[in-house]
C-alpha cells in the first residue's frame, strides 16, 4: 500500500465517522472498533433531528473544502450526495413509516446481537447491557412511528402485520433473548441474574412494540402499498447512488427477463434432453452429487468453495490482500432464509463472514443452486470488495472504507456472478442454469418493484396486485411458495433496494465495455477491477466518474 498524508477532507470524513458513531453507536460493533458496545441510537424524531443536523452542518463545511487529489474528489463528490440524500429521507419522513419485513429498526434492534463477539466474560456483560437497553430503542422507535400517525405517513398495513408476526417470537420465558442468556450463563463467569434479567426486559420490550402495532398502528395504517413517483425516485436515488430513467429500466428488466427465459430454456435441454425449465430442475433435485445433507454440511461445502475460489482468484484476475484471504462462512442463528455478508473489523481480528439463516425444517440443499451464491457473498463479491477497501487504511479515510450503496454493493456481487461464469468456473449446465435462475429472479425484482410502486402495468396487462405479484414471481423463479411470499413481502415494504442489484451489475458492466473500449489492447481487466474496488464504496453515479478520471487522466497508472 502506498502511504497518502489525510487532506482537509480526510479529516472532515473522520469527523463525520466519529460524529455518527457518537449518534449510532452499534457501528462499534459493526467496526470491531473501542468504545461501548452496549448503546443504541436514539430511535425518536430528537434523534433523528441530530442526525438531520449533522448531515447540514458536515455539508456547510465540505462546501467550503477543496479537494487536492483525486481521493478528495471521489470523498467529496459521493459525501455531498450522501448528506444531500440523508437531510432529503429525514424531511420525506421515511422514518415515521420505516417498517418492513427484513431491514427496519424492528430487526435492526435484535440483529445487532448477531456480531457481538462471546469469547470472553467481557463479552457477555457486553450482551447483558445491551439487552438491558433494548427497551430504550423499542420506545424511541415507537415514538418515530407515532410521530407517523399523527402526521398520516404509516406504512403499509401489510407490513404491520407481518412486523406483528415476527413479533410472536418473542415470548415470555422463551424465544432469541432467553436463548441468548442461556448461552451466556453456559458459555461465562458472568452473573446468569445478569443475562437473564436483561433477556426478560428485552422481551418485555419486544412484547410492548407487537401490541403498539397491533392496538395502535395496524387500523390506521395504509392499505395502498405502493408509496408512488416521488418517494420511490428518493429511495431509488439512495439505493442506487444514480438518477436513472425509472421507465426506461422499467421496460429493460422485462427485456432482461426474456433473454433470460430463452437462454435457460437452452440450457435446460442440455441438461435433459428435451426438458423444459422446471423438468431440468425436477431432474437435477434427484441427483445426489448435487445435494448436500443437513447445515454442517452445508457450512463446510460453503468454506471449501470459498477457499478455493481465494486460491484460484489470487494473483490472476485479481490481487488479493493477504488479511483478505480469509473468510468464515458460518450457519446464522436465526431461522429467516436470509443469506447475507457482514465485513472484517478494522484491523481484520474478527474476518469477514458469510451467514446463512436456514428456516426451520430445511435440511436439504442443492450446491448447483447455491455456487454463484457463495461467490455473491465471498469473492470475488462482498467479501473482495469490502475487505479491499478495509485494507487501505493508508489510502482511504474511515467514511470511505466503510461506505456502502446497494447499486455499488450489490451491484459489483452480481457483476462477480456473472464474472465467475465468463472466467470459466461454473464448468457444468446445472452450474450455469443455477447462475441464472439467480440473475432471472433480480431481473424479475426489476419490474416488481418499479411496476408496484409506480403503479404501472404488469408485462402482458394488468395492474399489479399482491396476488398477482406473487404469480409473476412464481413463473420467473424457482423458489418454494413460502420463500416467494416473503420476497414479495419484502418488495412491497423496502421500495427501491432490490432493483438496486441488477441495475448496479449493469452499471458496473457497462463501465467496463466502456473503458475496454477506450483501452483498447491496452486494456487489462484484473487493472480494471483494481482501480475500481480501489476507490471504496460508493454511489453509482461517483463510480463512473471516478473510474472514467483515473482512465482519462491517467491517473494511478
Amino acid at each position: 500500500m502506498t502511504h497518502r498524508e489525510p487532506t482537509e477532507i480526510d479529516a472532515l470524513a473522520e469527523r463525520f465517522v466519529d460524529a455518527t458513531t457518537a449518534l449510532q453507536p452499534e457501528s462499534r460493533v459493526y467496526r470491531g472498533s473501542a468504545g461501548d458496545k452496549t448503546e443504541y441510537q436514539d430511535y425518536s424524531p430528537n434523534g433523528v433531528a441530530a442526525l438531520g443536523e449533522l448531515y447540514a452542518a458536515t455539508r456547510r463545511e465540505l462546501a467550503d473544502l477543496e479537494a487536492v487529489d483525486d481521493v478528495d474528489v471521489v470523498t467529496k463528490l459521493d459525501l455531498d450526495r450522501v448528506l444531500e440524500l440523508g437531510d432529503q429521507r429525514i424531511n420525506a419522513g421515511w422514518y415515521q413509516r420505516d417498517l418492513n419485513n427484513l431491514a427496519s429498526p424492528l430487526q435492526e434492534i435484535r440483529d445487532i446481537f448477531d456480531l457481538m463477539p462471546t469469547d470472553s466474560d467481557d463479552d457477555w456483560h457486553d450482551i447483558a447491557g445491551r439487552m438491558a437497553n433494548v427497551g430504550g430503542a423499542v420506545d424511541g422507535y415507537i415514538a418515530s412511528l407515532r410521530e407517523g400517525l399523527r402526521r398520516g405517513n404509516t406504512p403499509a398495513a401489510r407490513q404491520v402485520e407481518i412486523g406483528a408476526r415476527q413479533l410472536d417470537e418473542f415470548v415470555a420465558g422463551a424465544g432469541f433473548f432467553h436463548d441468548l442468556a442461556g448461552r451466556g450463563a453456559a458459555a461465562s463467569g458472568v452473573n446468569a441474574g445478569a443475562l437473564t434479567a436483561g433477556a426478560e426486559a428485552a422481551t418485555e420490550s419486544f412484547a410492548r412494540l407487537r401490541g403498539f402495532l397491533s392496538d395502535e398502528l395496524a387500523p390506521e395504517a395504509r392499505t395502498d402499498d405502493a408509496v408512488g413517483r416521488d418517494l420511490y425516485e428518493l429511495a431509488s436515488r439512495e439505493f442506487l447512488g444514480a438518477r436513472i430513467d425509472l421507465d426506461e429500466y422499467y421496460e429493460w428488466g422485462i427485456e432482461e427477463l426474456e433473454r433470460m427465459r430463452v437462454e435457460q430454456e437452452a440450457i435446460a435441454r442440455e441438461i435433459l434432453p428435451g426438458a423444459t425449465v422446471a423438468e431440468a430442475i425436477a431432474h437435477l433435485e434427484e441427483r445426489a452429487e448435487h445435494r448436500l445433507n443437513g447445515t454442517d454440511e452445508l457450512q463446510r461445502w460453503m468454506q471449501r468453495t470459498a477457499d478455493e475460489a481465494v486460491a484460484a482468484l489470487n494473483g490472476t484476475h485479481f490481487d488479493i490482500p493477504e488479511p483478505v484471504q480469509r473468510i468464515e462462512c458460518v450457519i446464522a442463528p436465526t431461522q429467516t432464509g436470509g443469506i447475507y455478508y457482514t465485513g472484517p473489523s478494522d484491523d481484520f481480528s474478527r474476518a469477514g463472514r458469510m451467514w446463512w439463516s436456514v428456516p426451520e425444517g430445511v435440511t436439504e440443499f442443492d450446491t448447483w443452486r447455491e455456487l454463484t451464491t457463495v461467490y455473491h457473498e465471498g469473492v470475488p463479491g462482498h467479501h473482495l470488495q469490502i475487505g479491499q477497501a478495509v485494507y487501505l487504511r493508508d489510502s482511504l479515510n474511515s467514511w470511505r472504507r466503510e461506505a456502502w450503496t446497494s447499486g455499488h454493493g450489490e451491484g459489483w456481487a452480481l457483476y462477480a456472478e456473472q464474472l465467475m461464469d465468463q472466467l470459466g468456473y461454473l464448468t457444468t449446465p446445472a452450474d450455469r442454469l443455477g447462475m441464472l435462475d439467480g440473475q432471472r429472479m433480480r431481473a424479475a425484482r426489476v419490474v416488481l418493484d418499479i411496476g408496484v410502486h409506480l403503479g404501472k402495468q404488469m408485462p402482458g396487462g394488468g395492474a399489479w396486485t399482491f396476488e398477482s405479484a406473487l404469480q409473476f414471481m412464481s413463473t420467473n423463479v424457482n423458489m418454494t411458495a413460502p420463500f416467494v411470499k416473503f420476497e414479495v413481502e419484502r418488495y412491497f415494504g423496502w421500495p427501491g433496494q432490490a432493483p438496486a442489484y441488477k441495475i448496479g451489475q449493469r452499471v458496473w458492466e457497462d463501465l467496463r465495455d466502456e473503458i475496454a473500449q477506450l483501452e483498447g489492447d491496452r486494456f487489462d481487466l484484473k487493472e480494471f477491477h483494481r482501480r475500481a474496488l480501489g476507490i471504496g464504496g460508493c454511489g453509482l453515479d461517483t463510480l463512473r466518474t471516478a473510474v472514467r478520471r483515473l482512465y482519462t487522466d491517467g491517473a494511478s497508472r
